[in-house]
């Protein structure tokens, strides 16, 4: 079984909440994607709204993976840059899929999908590469690497996730070439 992408999707009351819900079953199984357990949806809508707030200016977009039964099971947003010397890479955030899919491939079809729509999608313009960071001490500088993303800046203990829990932030980079 795999997802099925969109990209840009409208956004109404039924996505959004289908988002803060992915968002908040995330993080209480302990992703890293902001926040730390527990969490409700209602912790994580500020930040939802950030990110719809940049879809309505243009300067983010929303690719959604659907499993099998239409839910939305994976998300990845990417945020254009405004400075004009940075306008040919792109920002990733808030990489995502649902806990009940972890193990089934689902993640490596998400940033196949990633690169997939940076390289193709319209209103892209020549994206030259995607930019990330990754909270470290959680694999998961091992699971982009195998999407082809290497380490290019690590910022020791700069992401505290509880008093006496520092982690570095790991930027990641996927040149597109």
């Amino acid at each position: 079984m795999s997802l099925t992408f969109d990209m840009d999707p409208a956004v109404g009351p039924e996505l959004r909440d289908e988002v803060l819900a992915l968002w908040a079953d995330v993080s209480n199984a302990g992703g890293s994607v902001g926040f730390v357990p527990p969490v409700t949806p209602e912790d994580i809508r500020p930040a939802l709204l950030n990110h719809l707030t940049g879809m309505a200016r243009g300067t983010t977009r929303l690719l959604v993976g659907r499993d099998a039964a239409g839910k939305v099971a994976a998300t990845a947003f990417f945020t254009h840059n405004s400075h004009p010397l940075m306008t040919h890479w792109v920002w990733l955030y808030t990489v995502m899929v649902h806990p009940r899919h972890q193990g089934r491939g689902y993640g490596r079809e998400l940033m196949a999908a990633v690169e997939h729509t940076a390289r193709t999608a319209e209103g892209f313009g020549h994206v030259e590469a995607i930019r990330l960071t990754c909270r470290g001490g959680m694999g998961l500088e091992a699971f982009y690497a195998r999407a082809g993303y290497k380490e290019v800046g690590r910022v020791p203990g700069a992401i505290r996730v509880a008093p006496g829990d520092d982690r570095d932030d790991v930027v990641m980079l996927l040149p597109l070439g």
